[in-house]
């Protein structure tokens, strides 16, 4: 396997907050990477740096030796933790622009992920559920062939029946000589299907292993997950001033 992704010394900042803090790693080809962390630790900065929509501060990354921009476009498909479409448009409709748009992008295998999601071709997405919604985004990401795929929080606004059969379905429908990065809270869901795991705190990785390592150790990610961003409990005149003083019941 080759390396694909490559950070030195990678920084953004937001004003005079650091965001990320001096990354420093790299990813192979064909891997199936979690980035995990909780909320402001910098894993949708790093993404949106990884598509280009984003400029370092300070430092590089580069994506099959070039820096984010016309080169990586056609290597690079994005999931993006917000819909972006118009609320007129129907699924068809998006799914017609994608094929217009990107060269790798495969209308045959959006159709079949279509009908084996429950996603109505002819459907608005005004009228869709927000489950129903990322579904669709899922499909029109995991349609083309590209090199890397960025999947920002793609489960987290479906029902807990439906994940296993979508993350199959990402198996399915993922190039094995690509590479993918997911970012997820719901890191139980998840946990099959990855290679690695990368945990960010404070802007800077904390740990970066395979996952045959973690079990190797008698753990899983989602427990080290725990293990490494556990939050002490607060007790009394703590509680008091953080309830106002209210009975914390």
């Amino acid at each position: 396997m080759s390396e694909l992704i490559r950070c030195d010394r990678l920084c953004k900042d937001y004003g005079a907050q650091p965001v990320l803090n001096q990354l420093d790693l790299s990813i192979e080809s064909g891997r199936i990477v979690g980035l995990l962390g909780p909320n402001g630790t910098g894993k949708t900065t790093f993404i949106k740096l990884l598509c280009g929509l984003l400029r370092p501060s300070y430092g590089s990354v580069t994506i099959g030796g070039y820096a984010p921009g016309p080169e990586t476009k056609a290597m690079v498909s994005y999931l993006p933790d917000r819909l972006y479409f118009a609320d007129w448009m129907r699924a068809k409709d998006l799914i017609g622009s994608f094929a217009d748009f990107y060269s790798d992008f495969s209308r045959e295998r959006a159709e079949a992920m279509c009908a084996s999601l429950g996603v109505a071709p002819g459907q608005k997405i005004k009228s869709m559920s927000k489950g129903t919604k990322e579904k669709l985004q899922l499909i029109l990401a995991m349609s083309r062939r590209a090199r890397l795929y960025l999947l920002d929080e793609p489960i987290a606004g479906v029902d807990p029946a439906a994940r296993e059969f979508i993350m199959n379905t990402i198996l399915a429908n993922y190039p094995r000589e690509a590479t993918m990065i997911i970012s997820t809270h719901l890191i139980e869901d998840v946990e099959e299907i990855l290679d690695e795991a990368m945990f960010l705190q404070g802007g800077r990785v904390v740990m970066h292993d395979s996952v045959a390592n973690i079990r190797a150790q008698g753990k899983t990610v989602d427990g080290l997950f725990r293990e490494i961003f556990r939050i002490a409990p607060v007790y009394g005149t703590d509680l008091a001033e953080r309830t106002g003083g209210r009975d914390a019941r």
